[in-house]
């Protein structure tokens, strides 16, 4: 569905933009990749490493709507990766969280629309269920924004869906690197905020291709949230350095010892399909759809109530060597 066609990727130059880049030129022969995002040294290195005639980059901000139309022009499909992220930064820059993902967030939406964007998904976070940090609850806003935007679009094509998915191995900021430069440097521990503390994974290679997948599914209004693995994170260390020892240093502020992706209360909006679960808008569009059968004719069915995707009573789980392997993926 992506051949001939033109692709907005916002915060295109981070981990996850690089690796949708990577994949749909292996995969498909689209018109245009657009990268919008504000860095120029990280496009300037991004046009190094991809250099087919289809991309283009755009330097600009979500928080500008103007700059955001104008890239948007013509443009098929959207995947809005533009985020601030950083817990602990979000919670002493709360504003500067807010006009990005928040602002950036109804910035995208208005453009989208105005440009007659035939589909929009944005990447959101198991830090929006039940958030307890800045980050995870402007990530919410961010979803409800999105959601919202099928009952404003009228008559227009353009349709709205979220995906949602943990911790991703190996990107900025995460601490998978962390831990493998400390090991590099030769150190005698690794920092663990609580040995108890659990985390959802998926690899940067799975999150890709799970939206990819999720463009076909949409019909607008989706939460989708893949079947992913946990581990405890004193468990990653000790896979990662069974030779070193653990150093507790305590919870950082805005951090949960779990994350949860389907909360209780969403419990009787969500549906369960083989390798994904959907929660359903909370509320009615004007053009209702059916979310238990979706684009490509899977059928889901709705979880029992009170169920909840935690990491923490997670069914699945990494072992060391499962581990390994998606470190190497």
């Amino acid at each position: 569905m992506f051949n001939g066609k033109n692709i907005l990727i916002t915060g295109g130059t981070g981990s996850f933009g690089k690796k949708y880049t990577e994949i749909l030129l292996k995969n498909y022969t689209p018109n245009k990749i657009i990268i919008f995002s504000r860095d120029e040294l990280k496009q300037y290195e991004m046009a190094q490493q991809f250099t087919h005639p289809c991309m283009r980059f755009f330097i600009g901000d979500v928080r500008d709507l103007e700059r955001l139309k104008r890239a948007m022009d013509s443009v098929d499909f959207v995947i809005h990766a533009a985020a601030l992220k950083h817990v602990p930064i979000a919670e002493y820059n709360p504003m500067e969280c807010i006009k990005t993902n928040i602002n950036g967030a109804g910035n995208v939406i208005d453009a989208a629309l105005e440009c007659k964007v035939q589909k929009v998904i944005a990447l959101s976070t198991d830090k929006a269920a039940n958030p307890i940090n800045l980050y995870g609850a402007t990530k919410l806003a961010s979803d409800k924004l999105f959601i919202a935007a099928n009952n404003i679009r009228g008559s227009q094509q353009t349709r709205f869906s979220v995906v949602r998915y943990g911790n991703v191995l190996g990107s900025r900021g995460s601490v998978v690197p962390l831990f493998k430069r400390l090991i590099e440097e030769g150190a005698k521990e690794l920092p663990i905020t609580d040995e108890h503390m659990t985390r959802f994974w998926i690899t940067l290679e799975q999150g890709v291709h799970f939206v990819l997948k999720n463009f076909e599914r949409m019909q607008g209004g989706e939460i989708f949230i893949p079947k992913i693995p946990s581990m405890k994170m004193s468990d990653l260390a000790h896979a990662m350095a069974p030779h070193l020892g653990i150093k507790i240093i305590g919870i950082r502020p805005g951090e949960k010892m779990h994350e949860v992706m389907v909360p209780k209360d969403d419990s009787h909006l969500t549906l369960e399909f083989h390798d994904h679960y959907v929660i359903q808008p909370t509320i009615q569009f004007s053009q209702k759809a059916n979310f238990t059968c979706n684009a490509l004719r899977e059928k889901g069915t709705l979880v029992t109530l009170g169920f909840e995707y935690s990491s923490d009573t997670n069914t699945q789980w990494l072992d060391a060597n499962s581990l390994k392997e998606m470190i190497e993926a």
